[in-house]
């Protein structure tokens, strides 16, 4: 097969991935941006979606104003993430290889770390929550199973995720670009049913809120489902885009990528908030038991087609994180290696349902981590580098750039306590000082993101300034 015929596009698309963390060549770069919308949609149309939208009435937050947060919220949050995009394509480098700039090549091994690590524990995550869905709409609708039952499907749908996440890059556009939009087709068709015999009370909340729990309310849902939803994806948006076909506009590929997480996601929110707002409660399960009725059944292949889209997403970029490490072997065994983790991970869960939902309440505090990376990464790239870093010296241990870049990883470090301390988590330990303080409001995303790229604009300039001093004398 011609490189020729490659870039043309002619090729079969679910070819073997063989790239590591080495740049895409020209002739593998053959992506488009519709393709990238369909992947990030694919992993956005997941029940979890429709439950945080029920979450905002829940906290006593009428259907109207879980629908403004929801929709104003993801334009900044994905809006942030379309930008980081834009970083994969142009240079054709998976997201966290591009953190040697930012924090040196050693120190780029941090967040490297934290990200394989969390990608891995996603994958048992998600996997035991729409196993545990699936479970409760059978049980609903008369199909009683057992332990063996959770297991075979449980096991079905980890080997569907790892073989994709195995083949990589191609297999999963492939897999995003023909199945996603059959569970369009289905989500809209079960829309129009919930819809039409739902009866929200729009403008009244479940139980009235004083203006200072219509606050924590709202503040809340921005971090879970609003703004925060789009800043949780960052870690992951080069390893996609640096497939798309050099010489595409980067205006159409911040638009798709935006897109491919906005639309799904306030859809989905949305839904479940006019679910939960006609008295449907919370719980997945009910929603769908109770709204579709026998309807339910193709709502539970789309359930089960969430966590196969999202997970292969996890698995992927796992495994290119911990080669940025600087572990040397194939990506497609780190994949499998990470895989297995994910699996034992998932019986764990299935074991002990208490651990894993304490688990899950842990890993909704991504954010600590993510919105002080991220402010310290786009300040870096776009600002210290111009948005066009030096793609080889990222390769180089001669680059003439620090091991360590100490002002980064101060400034990540510091962004990280920021953030914890105006957090209000579903764990106690992860309620900061600033949050209880301030009327039990989380706005951990903006405290890290603005201490960590504030305090990068001061050190890590300047420190960037005085090299260049140094080196013009010498």
């Amino acid at each position: 097969m011609s490189a020729e015929t490659i870039a043309s596009g002619h090729a079969e698309t679910a070819r073997f991935d063989a790239h590591g963390i080495e740049p895409i060549p020209e002739h593998g770069r053959d992506a488009t941006p519709l393709e990238q919308f369909w992947i990030w949609a694919g992993a956005n149309i997941a029940p979890i979606n429709w439950v945080l939208g029920a979450l905002g009435v829940t906290l006593g937050l009428t259907v109207v104003e879980t629908l403004i947060v929801v929709a104003a919220g993801n334009l900044i949050g994905c809006a942030a993430f379309g930008l980081f995009n834009l970083m994969g394509q142009r240079t054709g480098v998976n997201q966290m290889l591009l953190g040697r700039a930012t924090f040196g090549r050693h120190g780029a091994a941090v967040p490297g770390v934290i990200q394989g690590l969390l990608a891995t524990g996603w994958v048992g995550v998600n996997t035991w929550v729409v196993l545990d869905l699936v479970m409760g709409i059978l049980a609903r609708l008369g199909v009683h199973g057992g332990s063996g039952t959770k297991y075979l499907i449980g096991g079905l749908i980890m080997a569907a995720q790892l073989g994709l996440a195995l083949l990589g890059f191609y297999a999963i556009r492939t897999f995003e670009k023909y199945t996603v939009p059959l569970t369009v087709v289905v989500m809209a068709v079960m829309t129009v049913l919930a819809l039409a015999r739902a009866h929200p009370h729009w403008s009244t909340a479940t139980h009235p809120l004083g203006d200072g729990g219509k606050v924590t309310a709202v503040t809340q849902l921005l971090t879970a489902i609003g703004v925060g939803w789009g800043i949780s994806w960052l870690p992951y948006s080069g390893d996609y885009s640096r497939f798309v076909r050099r010489g595409t506009g980067e205006r159409t590929v911040f638009l798709a990528t935006a897109a491919g997480v906005y639309l799904p996601s306030v859809w989905l929110a949305a839904l479940g908030a006019v679910l939960a707002g006609s008295g449907g409660g919370s719980d997945p399960a009910d929603l769908v038991a109770r709204t579709f009725g026998v309807m339910a059944i193709p709502v539970l292949l789309l359930i089960m087609h969430g966590p196969i889209a999202t997970n292969i997403l996890n698995l992927y970029s796992c495994s290119l994180a911990v080669l940025t490490v600087g572990v040397r072997a194939a990506r497609w065994k780190v994949t499998l290696f990470a895989g297995a983790i994910a699996s034992a991970v998932l019986v764990v869960f299935i074991r002990s349902d208490s651990f894993a939902g304490a688990f899950d309440n842990w890993m909704s505090s991504i954010l600590v981590w993510i919105s002080p990376w991220a402010a310290v990464v786009a300040v870096d790239f776009f600002v210290r580098h111009r948005g066009r870093p030096d793609v080889a010296a990222l390769y180089r241990e001669d680059s003439g750039e620090p091991a360590f870049n100490r002002p980064a990883l101060v400034s990540l470090g510091l962004g990280i306590v920021a953030a914890w301390s105006w957090q209000y988590g579903l764990v106690p330990v992860m309620r900061g000082p600033l949050a209880r303080l301030l009327a039990h409001t989380d706005f951990s995303w903006l405290a890290g993101i603005v201490v960590a790229g504030g305090l990068y604009c001061a050190l890590g300039l300047r420190a960037t300034e005085r090299r260049r001093l140094v080196s013009e004398e010498l």
